[in-house]
């Protein structure tokens, strides 16, 4: 036998292990979806835990609970038997979801032709579950990865990490590699390989109150100034660099008949690289106003790097895509225009994102898992954590 027919071979072994786990599947990302768990109710993130940490313990992991400082807590599993300075690869999921409280009592978790329909399924406790139902399918077949599984799943993804983020950094440098279980992008279930920066600013423009109709030529209204700024950030949208500029708060003034003295603009930019996103950041806090008798402020910046396309994140999709193909799989890839934790661990270790659920409806009311695609993605990932070590640059 061949090494790539030996190696077709074992990814047969493992996708039918995994096909065959499907109604514990099916159950315990039910549980998962009826334990919720939104972001601003930090004590909710345990139910989680009550779930996954048992989960891992039974596959011979050590779960410890990383206690959050501004949010829900964190977890964390590592191997009870691992080489001592073996290389380990990081499986990054967030137990945190945007539902509300009580939601289930309208949105049921419930199976139909197929898909599984709940809170939290697609975005992202399916991709929690194919990590446990990979590493098991790993742990029945004796296959045993040369790069050591570490999971951390933590509990404020859905803001933007911003207590868990430093224990994100701290493991990605130190990694092999980094393979984020968000879902997949679209039906066709592409991989996501890059992501855009995110950035936020606020610009600030005061002026001068006065009578709207006794005395208007004495004021200098901050809404007149506010609308030429809106122009000039319009102009700054490049969709063939894609980039995106967009005001999506506006506020100012006090009364109609009054000029307005303040006004202000909250502004969500999205940018494909580093370089993009430092000259547009330039370029928003050079603006200038244009009406006499106003000053204008810019806060804010560019808060999230975007997952590049980088050297060694494209060797770690030629994995992938080889690795697939084991499978029959023809995998395609894509960028997405949202960021998550693979933005952050992309500066420091090879990564690869959206290895988790075929689905559709993340963040909406039909938000749902497809059972029979996710199945095989769950194999895939399996497949993918018996990959040796990438090269270290």
């Amino acid at each position: 036998m061949t090494p790539d027919e030996r190696r077709q071979e074992e990814a047969a072994r493992v996708l039918e292990r995994v096909r065959g786990y499907e109604g514990e599947f099916v159950d315990f990302l039910t549980r998962m979806c009826e334990a919720e768990s939104p972001t601003d109710h930090p004590e909710t993130q345990g139910r989680v835990h009550a779930i996954v940490g048992p989960a891992m313990e039974t596959l011979g992991y050590d779960v410890r609970i990383v206690p959050g400082r501004v949010s829900g807590d964190h977890l964390l599993a590592l191997p009870r038997r691992r080489p001592r300075g073996a290389p380990y690869q990081l499986l990054v999921g967030h137990s945190d979801t945007v539902w509300p409280l009580e939601t289930l009592e309208r949105m049921p978790v419930r199976v139909a032709d197929g898909r599984l329909y709940g809170p939290g399924s697609l975005d992202m406790k399916g991709g929690i579950t194919h990590i446990v139902f990979a590493l098991r399918a790993l742990a029945d077949l004796q296959l045993h990865p040369t790069v050591t599984p570490v999971l951390f799943m933590n509990a404020d993804e859905e803001v933007g990490s911003p207590d868990s983020k430093r224990h994100v950094r701290s493991l990605a440098r130190r990694a092999n590699r980094a393979l984020v279980l968000e879902p997949s992008l679209g039906l066709a279930g592409k991989i996501k390989t890059a992501r855009k920066g995110v950035g936020r600013f606020e610009i600030r423009i005061r002026g001068r109150a006065a009578h709207a109709g006794l005395e208007p030529e004495a004021g200098a209204s901050a809404i007149l100034e506010l609308s030429h700024v809106i122009q000039k950030l319009n102009a700054l949208n490049d969709t063939n660099r894609g980039t995106t500029v967009n005001v999506g708060l506006i506020d100012g003034g006090t009364r109609a008949n009054v000029v307005a003295a303040e006004a202000t603009a909250g502004v969500d930019v999205r940018v494909a690289t580093g370089e993009d996103g430092v000259e547009l950041e330039k370029r928003i806090r050079a603006l200038q106003p244009s009406t006499p008798g106003v000053t204008l402020e810019v806060e804010g910046g560019i808060r999230v790097a975007p997952l590049e396309r980088t050297p060694r994140n494209l060797r770690l999709w030629e994995r992938a895509r080889e690795a697939g193909q084991e499978f029959g799989f023809d995998l395609q890839d894509a960028m997405a225009g949202g960021g998550s934790d693979g933005n952050t661990t992309s500066l420091f270790t090879a990564t690869l994102d959206g290895l988790g659920s075929v689905g559709d409806g993340a963040h909406a009311d039909h938000e749902h898992v497809i059972v029979g695609p996710s199945l095989d993605r769950c194999a895939f990932l399996a497949r993918l954590l018996l990959e040796p070590a990438l090269p270290v640059e």
